[in-house]
């Protein structure tokens, strides 16, 4: 089968290199000529453990390429995926759909044969009415239909997630839809991967439920470890104890700085003005974006705590490492390090600041802060490390030379990578999150 990838971001290329990889011929597409030009190079945009060399071997078969034709990208192609931004819309938080409907416009003006049209990028609901009406409108003479697959691949696992699903979403309202995402998914259906049909607008909101869920559960436990500081309690064995109740389980209950990155923020917010649309307010998840938002200024502080407090803070220096919004990616939106760093520089603090992947992206959004090469250079004199991050090199640090070179012994733990015991055991004033 051919399919078409229309956007060659993060959904985009990995699912274009997936399903390539499962034999179909794939083509993405992308106005931005640069970036196909790299791909095109074999360079890619993105930071994704393993995506080069899928890229890579599959273009070698034939079964990958790139273009930024739109018209000769979808020609024959039988499943025709929308995978472009929806970022929030500046002045009211709403999902901005305008590339989404822009390319449904030029899908219609471009349709040289039936084929399904499929939204891959995340959508309120009612989006794919919308996409069928302007598909309508073009006066396309070719059969098609629209149809909702929402994607679940977390940055750092993409290409694993993809493959070995957890669960496949097609909102399909007619039989052709259908029967087309049946061939599309065909390899992962032989594998057992379980497939839910249902209604478009059911598949479209599923997505923002399910991101909203997650996002609850991080704030949740967020909150249990404030009150566990409280009262004396770890909050890592409470999200065992709780975690390993079935009906809870343990995933997304580990204490940290909050959430970020390219889906919750926006998603959670999207969701609640699709509520307020709708006049049916979700005040579960209203209440999760407020308390996620204080979090990440609420963790700066924290780090001004150990090294003194905000009135003594002036010109100290605090050790930065971590940047990126989790580890294995370079995407740096919405990361809490932002705020971190954003609530320290304010202080008068000096930041320096360390990530494998991220610091290309965190320049320009950290202007205050200076970039080291590796996380020792960072460490140099500080008053205090901070790891805002839980990339694996920095659970294996080597203490002994941490304490020699900085300025103070303080360690600040905002993703509790390490054993209190342990640290302290060593010579350092150890800060966790939830921990005594």
């Amino acid at each position: 089968m051919k399919i078409a990838m229309v956007g060659s971001g993060y959904v985009g290329l990995v699912s274009g290199a997936c399903f390539a990889d499962f034999g179909h011929e794939v083509v993405c597409i992308d106005k931005d000529q640069a970036k196909i030009a790299r791909l095109r190079e074999g360079v890619m945009p993105i930071y994704e453990p393993g995506l080069d060399k899928l890229v890579d071997s599959n273009v070698r078969a034939g079964r990958l390429s790139f273009t930024t034709d739109l018209a000769e990208g979808i020609a024959g192609a039988q499943a025709i995926f929308i995978a472009v931004g929806t970022p929030s819309r500046r002045g009211d938080g709403h999902a901005d759909l305008s590339f989404v409907y822009a390319v449904a416009e030029e899908i219609g003006a471009s349709l040289s044969n039936d084929a399904v049209v499929v939204t891959k990028s995340t959508v309120p609901v009612g989006t794919g009415d919308e996409v069928e009406r302007i598909l309508a409108a073009s006066g396309t003479s070719h059969r098609f239909a629209v149809v909702s697959n929402p994607e679940f691949l977390r940055e750092g696992a993409a290409i694993g997630d993809f493959k070995r699903p957890d669960r496949i979403v097609i909102g399909a309202q007619d039989e052709f839809g259908r029967e087309v995402m049946r061939e599309v998914y065909r390899p992962l259906f032989l594998n057992e991967s379980p497939i839910l049909f249902t209604g478009r607008r059911t598949s479209e909101l599923i997505k923002y439920a399910a991101n909203a869920f997650l996002a609850t559960k991080i704030t949740f436990i967020n909150e249990m470890a404030d009150l566990c500081e409280r009262v004396g309690a770890d909050v890592q064995d409470v999200a065992r104890g709780i975690g390993m109740d079935n009906r809870i389980g343990s995933k997304f209950l580990h204490a940290g700085p909050g959430y970020g990155g390219s889906c919750f923020p926006k998603d959670t917010l999207a969701l609640l003005k699709t509520a307020e649309d709708y006049d049916s307010p979700v005040r579960i998840v209203a209440a999760v974006v407020e308390a996620n938002d204080a979090r990440k200024r609420a963790m700066g502080r924290k780090v001004l705590d150990a090294i003194g407090g905000k009135d003594d803070a002036r010109g100290k220096k605090v050790a930065l490492l971590g940047l990126t919004f989790k580890p294995n990616t370079d995407d740096m939106r919405d990361s809490p390090a932002i705020a971190v760093a954003q609530t320290l520089t304010d202080a008068g603090v000096e930041v320096f600041a360390y990530d494998p992947e991220g610091m290309e992206l965190a320049g320009p959004l950290m202007p205050e802060v200076t970039m080291c090469e590796d996380p020792y250079t960072a460490i140099e004199g500080a008053d205090a490390v901070a790891i805002v991050t839980e990339w694996d090199a920095f659970r294996a640090l080597d203490l002994d030379r941490v304490k020699q070179i900085a300025k103070a012994p303080v360690l600040v733990d905002l993703r509790n990578i390490y054993r209190p015991e342990d640290v302290r055991a060593r010579g350092f004033d150890y800060v966790s999150v939830g921990r005594s």
